[in-house]
């Protein structure tokens, strides 16, 4: 299993959930309202001897847990859904999931059901 997570413009937010519900095997995602900054959106930086504070960006991360076969796809569906072509569309992580615990029953998961 992988866990992705993904970095994304608030303006992206509903066409990337609208692209992630027509996956028939996503089992759910998790979102939040997250504040940053990039390289080039959201740093401080000089002008005429002053700093000047631009603070951070509000971007949205949608994370899910999907079996290994599907990652490719849905990682290609929040890309093209979540796509403008400017400098801060956001990123998306893939990470290893060594361990599924269900809480209810205590059933370790070596695919998601």
């Amino acid at each position: 299993m992988k866990e992705i997570k993904a970095l994304i413009r608030p303006n992206q937010f509903g066409a990337v959930l609208d692209a992630l519900h027509e996956h028939p095997e996503l089992p759910g995602v998790t979102v939040s309202e997250v504040r940053g900054f990039g390289r080039t959106v959201g740093r401080s930086s000089r002008r005429e001897g002053t700093r000047v504070r631009y603070g951070t960006t509000k971007m949205f991360k949608v994370e899910c847990v999907v079996n290994d076969d599907d990652v490719d796809q849905v990682v290609e569906l929040i890309q093209q859904a979540a796509h403008t072509g400017h400098v801060g569309d956001g990123k998306i992580f893939v990470h290893n999931v060594e361990r599924t615990v269900k809480i209810r029953t205590g059933a370790q998961l070596e695919r998601l059901e």
